[in-house]
């Protein structure tokens, strides 16, 4: 999540949607920001205290969290934007990031097939942080009745574009989207991935994505 003062923004970060990119881009706006050394201070002092000071707006925090940390007037004056993801692909390209980045939490289920079934399996014991993109990425956007609380939804398909329409409105010029974490070890198509059982799932799995973000396996 970033938060800019002097450009009025909150930008909520849901992985793998091409954050990271995002984040880079918009870097150099937060340098200029009035309260960026405090935001700093207090970032530094929340890692060395463990973050039990709850001075700072996680990565990935939801959007319910900085509504209720920040002051209403302030909260609902913001230009509130995130990215969001066909969710079939959203799965490939976090197997990936684990295979690549954290292989062992793919011992016992090494296909993307297995790996899914057993993530999305109700009866797994609960392991922390197995996989940040099981949390439909609604939940980071809606507050606790379920209504939506971006101004601005763009989508991963149409980054550039979308990222250049969140900067006419911020007023600033778009700054360049670097390639940030850009996979080079999977297939182009997500849907070769899988098999018509495992698109089910995955569609009843994520289906408030699917209804509210106007998503379909297959776009054709």
């Amino acid at each position: 999540m970033l938060l800019s003062n002097r450009y009025n923004f909150l930008y909520v970060h849901i992985a793998k949607t091409g954050g990271t990119s995002v984040r880079a881009a918009l870097k150099s706006l937060q340098w200029k920001d009035p309260y960026y050394a405090a935001q700093f201070i207090c970032s530094r002092l929340s890692r060395m205290t463990g973050h039990r000071i709850a001075a700072k707006l996680p990565r990935h925090a939801k959007i319910v969290g900085a509504q209720e940390m920040l002051p209403k007037e302030f909260f609902d004056g913001l230009f509130k934007f995130a990215f969001v993801r066909n969710p079939w692909d959203l799965q490939v390209s976090s197997y990936h990031h684990l295979k690549r980045e954290r292989p062992h939490l793919l011992e016992g289920h090494e296909s993307f097939e297995d790996f899914t079934r057993w993530k999305l399996d109700p009866e797994r014991p609960y392991q922390y942080h197995l996989d940040t993109v099981i949390t439909p990425q609604t939940d980071y956007l809606i507050d606790l009745h379920g209504t939506v609380l971006t101004n601005f939804l763009g989508r991963y398909e149409q980054l550039h574009e979308d990222f250049a329409r969140i900067c006419e409105t911020l007023g600033v010029a778009p700054p360049e989207l670097p390639h940030q974490r850009q996979a080079t070890d999977r297939g182009k198509d997500y849907r070769s991935y899988y098999s018509d059982d495992l698109a089910e799932r995955v569609g009843q799995y994520f289906r408030r994505d699917v209804e509210v973000l106007n998503y379909r396996f297959d776009p054709a």
